[in-house]
């Protein structure tokens, strides 16, 4: 079965700075998988690559077999760190954009989640908290039907509830044979939906392994392991 996403001995530096450094990973299809790590260990700049945003310097990045590009764009959902959406438009706007732009997208979907959430489709992003914008945010990205889904630190700055909520979309509203990619370093937040974690540290990957064998191996949570591996 050809992985979903692999990267083979990538380099990535940005001037005299090394992002990232002879990454080696492997995420298969139906997974959920943690990129774990602290502010600046390289989550970000590898999850821009997977979406075709930044280029490498040296290494191999490919997706379900193929590099970045145009078609591996129609079969990626990302969800970058910070909101993109253009304040003036209302939900229906970003709905029908949504519709126009993606062949995959699921409008249905989309407005059944909105409506269980009481967001009326005729507010505009400018209207809304900062947890209803990551919330209708991250309902459009999962209403694609992808075959990865790219989260960077979708659950970082919003209250308790949100964060529950969105981690119920998340398990809910993917095809099981897609796989997802959450980035964050809220790790107790999301290790009840992982099923492998990557853990990342000053560009390199430190660890990668599913959530059961940290268990039965290490006698030890994810969240317990990532606190030793990363203790100052």
């Amino acid at each position: 079965m050809t992985p979903i996403l692999e990267c083979k001995d990538l380099c990535k530096s940005y001037g005299k700075m090394q992002a990232l450094s002879q990454v080696n990973l492997t995420v298969e299809p139906g997974k959920i998988v943690g990129l774990l790590g602290p502010n600046g260990s390289g989550k970000t700049t590898l999850i821009k690559m997977a979406n075709g945003l930044i280029t490498w310097d040296r290494g191999q990045l490919l997706i379900d077999g193929m590099a970045p590009g145009k078609e591996t764009k129609a079969i990626v959902s990302y969800l970058p760190e910070r909101t993109y959406l253009a304040d003036w438009m209302s939900v229906r706007q970003l709905l029908d954009f949504f519709c126009d732009f993606y062949p995959d997208f699921q409008r249905k979907r989309a407005e059944e989640m909105l409506y269980h959430l009481n967001i009326d489709e005729t507010m505009r992003i400018r209207q809304m908290s900062k947890g209803t914008r990551e919330k209708v945010q991250l309902i459009l990205v999962m209403s694609r039907k992808a075959k990865l889904y790219l989260l960077d630190e979708p659950i970082g700055g919003v209250d308790p509830a949100t964060r529950d909520y969105i981690l119920h979309t998340i398990i809910g509203n993917y095809d099981p044979e897609a796989s997802v990619v959450i980035s964050t370093h809220l790790i107790a937040d999301v290790e009840q939906v992982l099923d492998q974690v990557i853990f990342i540290s000053q560009g390199q990957i430190v660890l990668q392994k599913s959530v059961d064998e940290i268990r039965e191996e290490q006698g030890k949570s994810v969240d317990q392991m990532f606190r030793e591996v990363f203790k100052c």
